[in-house]
């Protein structure tokens, strides 16, 4: 019995805490309304579009420019310079140098305290966006993390908000993609909002005042001022567009794709599905959408009050995959010589949990939190999260603050966990006589499991008491993980030493003597020093377990903590110090009980 409760639990910790768990609990996609790859072509590439299905969003049109003949220079406003880097890697890959487009008066300047970029005047898209505040890697020389890109780049990825005709105004000239907007001034920043005009000349003047807050998020205000003898009904709507399918973490563990919240519900679609669906439809009042990566997150968020059709949809693009999401508002009537406005929100940047809580309680966007994969144990994780955010408030170095955590943990699971202890204490203890009985009834499988039986009631031990405790604290752990896994207070955190990143791997590996011999090894021999005290930590917590007394058994586990030191070593360096510290104190603690019970260590 002691045997299947040492296997359940590295069955448990090897799939629960690794990779498996939430395989089986994956959010089940939404159903799909329409499927299949197949592409209509839109008309509302030109301004004055009259050709715009009524209902319907216009989907992004081509990210890159074709070279078709006949095609005309004049016919784009705007002219984005090729990349001007050399050496970056794909995360940089299309960044361009906007100097000249400001210049221009093609572009109006985005700058806050967090945030530069700019807006292009041709669409008036939100399509470039870097964040001060991170850096693509530690060094405080690298490139600023870039969220959004501009349309015509390999990677172009940007914002977009409009009207629709309503079916008895679809001979309206609607503002589109090739609109060129007229601005109030060149600069957009969190005090001063920027204001784009565009009249149709048949009588309506259309309006955007795109505001920015002090962090990531932008409010745009969509007016029609209708001086014509005839009402103007419209629906308006909002798209995000991102062309290529990026680089995700390969972890089942974290979603990193589409997603929204539809009548507070989560829903996370995959990229892979979304290829296999072609477009997913949802309704919803309230709600937000968007497209997630790791650590950062672009999302419309449309008025909470309003009931919204929104849809995520899958095309290709000149060879290369593009993803849209959208949705499109119900209607509104800018009367005969009256106006209309409709106020719409747009996030871009980090997902940060104070900052996302915020704007549920300031903008009441419901479950916006929930842009960060907590996972399935939310109810714990987040807890979790605020209580090392509390303590390092006050000790100043996250990784001190895992250590106080899991200290903090220990107490709480004090009593089960020694439970737990006193009962691998008395198995260890009945070792011998076990062995004894195995010698003595190996061939009589009835016999032997009766004698055993008779010996636990015999010596008042029950080999499954331990099991319970354990397992009640797998769910902690996972949450821990998901903690050290996910958020993005966690990056670029430095510990001690060598440890500059809490979310990266140990940097160090025992094959080049740790920097000693000029030589890096491949990854999977990057075996650092924080997996190998975890690795031995995890080997004397073993010792003190009962052992098996199965030879076989006794090899795998043994075998074990060498497998784990492999597998955590490219894992997150404050997992491996969370799971090194938690293996020390258990050692501490059932090394105590032990002693006190007479059991030779």
């Amino acid at each position: 019995m002691s045997d299947n409760r040492n296997m359940m639990l590295a069955i448990f910790l090897s799939i629960l805490i690794l990779v498996g768990y939430e395989l089986l609990f994956k959010p089940a996609v939404v159903p799909v309304v329409q499927t299949g790859n197949q592409q209509t072509t839109q008309t509302q590439n030109q301004p004055q579009s009259r050709a715009t299905p009524a209902g319907s969003v216009p989907e992004a049109t081509s990210d890159v420019p074709s070279a078709s003949p006949g095609s005309s220079a004049s016919q784009s406003t705007v002219s984005i310079p090729s990349a001007i880097t050399q050496a970056l890697d794909a995360a940089t890959d299309g960044m361009f140098d906007r100097s000249g487009d400001l210049a221009s008066g093609q572009r109006i300047a985005i700058e806050s305290d967090r945030i530069r970029g700019s807006i292009s005047l041709t669409g008036g898209r939100i399509d470039d966006l870097e964040l001060i505040d991170y850096r693509e890697e530690l060094d405080p020389e690298s490139h600023n993390i870039v969220v959004l890109r501009p349309k015509g780049q390999d990677l172009a990825y940007y914002a977009e908000f409009g009207w629709v005709p309503s079916s008895g105004s679809t001979d309206i000239a609607l503002p589109g993609a090739d609109t060129v907007w007229r601005a109030d001034s060149k600069t957009l920043t969190q005090d001063r909002p920027l204001v784009l005009r565009w009249d149709n000349g048949q009588g309506q003047v259309f309006s955007k005042i795109i505001s920015l807050d002090e962090n990531y998020m932008f409010t745009i205000a969509q007016s029609v001022d209708n001086s014509s003898s005839r009402a103007v009904s419209l629906h308006p709507y909002g798209l995000i567009s991102r062309r290529t399918t990026p680089e995700t973490t390969g972890f089942y563990i974290l979603h990193e794709g589409l997603l929204g919240v539809f009548d507070e519900t989560l829903e996370e679609i995959d990229y892979d599905d979304l290829q296999e669906a072609g477009t997913i439809k949802q309704s919803t009042t309230g709600g937000w959408l968007g497209i997630t990566d790791k650590y950062w997150l672009a999302a419309l968020v449309p008025d909470q009050a309003i009931s919204i059709d929104s849809r995520f949809i899958h095309r290709m693009d000149n060879g290369a995959d593009k993803y849209q999401v959208d949705y499109l508002s119900e209607a509104v009537v800018a009367p005969a010589g009256g106006s209309v406005e409709v106020i719409n929100n747009f996030f871009a940047g980090a997902k940060e949990v104070k900052l996302l809580d915020g704007y549920e309680e300031e903008l009441g966007v419901k479950r916006f939190d929930l842009a960060i994969d907590f996972g399935w144990f939310y109810f714990l994780t987040k807890p979790i999260f605020y209580a090392l955010l509390w303590l390092h408030s006050h000790v100043g170095n996250l990784g001190v603050s895992i250590l106080l955590l899991t200290v903090g943990i220990k107490i709480c699971f004090y009593p089960l966990a020694n439970k737990s202890y006193v009962s691998m204490s008395k198995m260890k203890k009945l070792q011998p006589k076990m062995v004894e009985l195995r010698e003595r009834y190996g061939d009589d499988k009835v016999k032997l499991n009766g004698e055993m039986m008779a010996l636990y009631k015999r010596e008042k031990a029950n080999p499954a008491a331990g099991c319970l405790p354990i397992l009640i604290q797998i769910p902690v752990f996972f949450s821990l993980y998901k903690v050290l896994f996910v958020t993005i207070e966690m990056r670029h955190a430095p510990f001690f030493g060598w440890i500059q990143d809490l979310s990266a791997p140990d940097p160090t590996t025992v094959f080049n003597l740790f920097g000693m011999i000029p030589w890096t090894p491949p990854d999977f021999l990057m075996i650092g020093i924080w997996p190998l005290i975890m690795g031995i930590s995890m080997y004397l917590q073993q010792k003190l377990n009962p052992q098996p007394a199965d030879p076989m058994q006794a090899k795998i586990f043994l075998f074990m903590p060498i497998m784990f030191t492999f597998l955590l070593a490219t894992f997150p360096a404050g997992l491996v110090i969370y799971w090194a510290w938690n293996n020390s104190l258990s050692i501490l603690q059932q090394w105590t009980i032990m002693r006190r019970m007479g059991v030779k260590v």
